[in-house]
């Protein structure tokens, strides 16, 4: 199988994958097709498969790292004429081109990556201090999590081994919707040991048919690796996470 044919097929079977999480989705939402609007295509249905694949390979190279968060406008330019130039084969020798210039390459992304990861860490050390201030109700932790209770409950309490069944609403700091069982319209169960720290601590605080507010900075949610294209790198994350069920 050559190198060609690996790429394509696992983008094919990338697309595939988003396509069915996409229906389940919409599914779980109950979303009916009158709900959201048609986008506009840029082209005729014959040529819009080729589009799309390469909206697929973007996707998947622009995720990794954040990528396009590191560039300016000319540089992402130089970027899309190396990638346009490869595939017609009119590029330099790419490995010539790698070795000569990969390092620098990576010491810019590295230099760039770090100053945006210190940023995002400082929002989210602000965005606690303002929701403290703002909350006579919340506590923080020693591990920096805050804890702010909604609505008490009078069940059990989870610990580590014990299974939850929950709902939450998760945002970034600045309101961006990254995961939620609410708008899923589904609950999630889960082993409360499986999940990051933030929630290991916080669902240990409340009691079935509770909800809170959890702010998790990054060393108790995702760190500086952030997940994926949701979580940047350095995030602070809020919840909203309502306990229906615990077992033991």
């Amino acid at each position: 199988m050559t190198l060609l044919t690996t790429l394509l097929s696992s983008t094919a079977r990338a697309f595939v994958v988003q396509q069915r999480t996409s229906a389940v989705l919409s599914s779980a939402r109950f979303m009916s097709s009158t709900d959201t609007p048609a986008p506009i295509m840029p082209h005729d249905d014959e040529k819009m498969p080729y589009y799309a694949l390469g909206l697929n390979l973007a996707m998947q190279v622009g995720g990794q790292g954040n990528i396009k968060t590191l560039l300016e406008k000319d540089e992402m330019e130089l970027v899309l004429e190396g990638f346009c130039d490869n595939l017609r084969g009119t590029s330099a020798d790419p490995r010539i081109v790698l070795q000569t210039y990969g390092k620098e390459l990576n010491s810019i992304l590295q230099e760039r990556s770090s100053r945006i990861v210190d940023l995002v860490k400082k929002e989210g050390e602000e965005f606690i201090q303002n929701f403290l201030d703002c909350n006579d109700e919340a506590v923080q932790k020693e591990s920096g999590m805050v804890y702010c209770p909604m609505k008490e409950g009078e069940g059990a309490s989870p610990t580590l081994q014990s299974t939850v069944e929950v709902h939450y609403h998760g945002t970034l700091t600045d309101g961006t919707v990254f995961d939620s069982s609410v708008d899923r319209g589904q609950t999630i169960s889960f082993p409360l040991g499986g999940v990051i720290r933030g929630w290991q601590e916080g669902l240990q605080l409340m009691k079935e048919g509770g909800k809170a507010t959890l702010l998790c900075p990054p060393d108790i949610a995702y760190g500086d690796a952030g997940s994926g294209e949701v979580i940047p790198p350095g995030a602070t994350l809020k919840f909203e996470v309502e306990l229906f069920k615990v077992a033991n």
